[in-house]
């Protein structure tokens, strides 16, 4: 195969700090390259500089970057801007990690893709309209005439990422540099896009420069991969090599940090359960169009006639996809969601409605999928994590409340020795992974019964998720905490849970003991899951 992209010696700098530290790597027409690294090991600053759009920054090096039908390789790192203009979006593009904040929200997707026909291909409005269409349908996005009259936000999240796609692809580019662009997808939905990647890129001849930290991934679609840590390439070869055989200790780290299972297996004697629901039903209200919207509104069931039960020290798992139903289950069993059917709580009636609601609030607390946006960035850690002694203790005095704090910490390992001034700090001055430990240990000092933990290590690098994964089980060991897992990773429900349910468009599809529904699993949407895992 002939050498498309060939970089050497790139540094990157910003203010005179250097964060990229003479990095080399080649890509081949045709391969697909994978850049794997936990957050902040500088992989998408690297695929960034190639094309100029790291902001401030001071780059050195060369990025020769193959020309057209023979012509001499150029490098990008001293092209002007005009000249990169020329060569973003039609020689080399781009798919983002979060389509929500890259695309324009005030434009349609169908827009979107026909600016950039226009720009790059020359056509006329009606043309690039069509070529926009064609796009989305190649792309494999539903109904692709009435998707290209939605905005972003009418579309859910794998439809917004296959409209990244289409208007990358949209202008036929040799080099496809793809940061992060299944990490915030359904198992089902990873395996479509890089299903529908693969395809374009073996009829296209398209090189891939995919950026991730999932390894199972990488495992599943590249044909070579460099590993990077703080700035640095610590090793590459082909997937075969580094995965069956890995050289240096972060590249075995990362391989070794698929969740492990450590919980108690064995049941207690019989205890009354700490939740139980039986046919709870939840549904929202919709417009109907034309006139009959007029006079009333219609229904739209997110949760038909779920039941289930979670025993003391017992984790229930709840997976499916995007719109399965999940988070509205997770709402109801806050007690935030009106429901019908029967919702209870140590034996007492649970819901927005309930009678003593703020008692048994104190027993079901939870643990949000994003601690950076589920922390108020304008509080300290002090005030944040015993806000709720505040609520549930409010004649406890602030010495006593400041020691709950220090002690609700430390059962998550945060300390003042490890963190000096940690009680005035805030958010922002933590990592993914501390951040998470502080939503815990808000949720931790009521002394809850039961947590309600949704996507807790979705938004975490592999070694992060396994890390919090121990604390729980740690937790739960200790405290006998029971859990209600949401979550769309396989790995993690079979690390973590004793019973599972499978739900798909607000039905329980599949229930009972983890080992038996993954394993031996009875629906042919359960094995889909299982096997995209795999």
């Amino acid at each position: 195969m002939t050498q498309l992209l060939d970089v050497r010696g790139l540094r990157v700098a910003f203010g005179g700090k250097e964060v990229i530290h003479g990095v080399d790597f080649s890509i081949a027409t045709g391969e697909k390259f994978a850049l794997v690294g936990e957050s902040g090991s500088g992989k998408t600053v690297t695929a960034l500089s190639l094309l100029g759009l790291v902001q401030n920054a001071q780059v050195a090096g060369s990025a020769r970057f193959a020309g057209v039908d023979g012509a001499q390789a150029r490098d990008l790192l001293s092209m002007s801007e005009r000249e990169l203009l020329a060569i973003r979006g039609q020689q080399i593009a781009m798919i983002f990690q979060e389509p929500m904040t890259a695309l324009n929200p005030l434009y349609t997707v169908g827009d979107q893709i026909a600016e950039v026909l226009q720009l790059k291909e020359g056509l006329t409005g009606r043309e690039a309209w069509e070529g926009a269409i064609a796009a989305l349908a190649a792309a494999g996005l539903p109904e692709p005439e009435r998707r290209a009259g939605a905005y972003p936000h009418q579309l859910s999240g794998g439809q917004r990422q296959r409209a990244m796609i289409a208007m990358a692809l949209s202008g036929r580019p040799r080099l496809l540099l793809a940061d992060e662009p299944t990490t915030a997808l359904d198992v089902t939905l990873r395996t479509q896009i890089l299903d529908l990647l693969s395809e374009v890129q073996r009829h296209n001849g398209m090189a891939i420069l995919l950026i991730t930290h999932d390894l199972n991934l990488v495992r599943k679609f590249a044909d070579r991969v460099a590993v990077m840590e703080n700035g640095q390439l610590v090793e590459q070869g082909t997937v075969a090599q580094v995965f069956a055989n890995p050289q240096h200790p972060y590249t075995r780290k990362l391989i070794d940090s698929r969740p492990v299972r450590d919980v108690t297996e064995e049941p207690s004697a019989p205890q009354p359960p700490v939740m139980q629901a039986s046919g709870m039903r939840v549904s929202y209200p919709i417009p109907i169009p034309g006139v009959r919207g007029w006079f009333r509104r219609g229904s739209f069931v997110a949760v038909k006639g779920a039941g289930f039960s979670i025993a003391p020290g017992r984790t229930l798992g709840v997976v499916g996809e995007s719109g399965s139903g999940k988070s509205t289950l997770a709402l109801a069993a806050l007690g935030l969601m009106p429901h019908s059917g029967e919702l209870e709580v140590m034996g007492q009636h649970w819901g927005p409605d309930a009678a003593g609601n703020k008692a048994i609030r104190r027993m079901v607390q939870v643990v949000f999928q994003d601690p950076y946006s589920s922390l108020s960035p304008r509080m300290t850690v002090e005030e944040i994590v015993g806000e709720g002694l505040l609520v549930h203790e409010p004649g406890l005095a602030m010495a006593g409340r400041r020691e709950r704090v220090l002690q609700a910490l430390a059962e998550v390992g945060l300390s003042q020795d490890q963190f000096p001034g940690l009680l005035q700090r805030y958010p922002h001055e933590f990592s993914g992974g501390q951040r998470q430990r502080l939503a815990i240990a808000r949720a931790l000092i009521v002394n809850p019964s039961l947590l309600i933990l949704d996507e807790p290590t979705s938004a975490l690098d592999v070694t992060i998720q396994k890390q919090v994964l121990k604390l729980l089980q740690r937790l739960q060991r200790e405290k006998g905490l029971s859990y209600l897992l949401i979550t769309h990773d396989v790995d993690v429900i079979r690390a973590m849970a004793h019973d599972v349910v499978v739900m798909k468009d607000g039905d329980i599809l599949e229930a009972g003991p983890v080992a038996r529904v993954l394993d031996s699993p009875q629906q042919n949407y359960t094995r889909t899951l299982v096997a995209a895992a795999a």
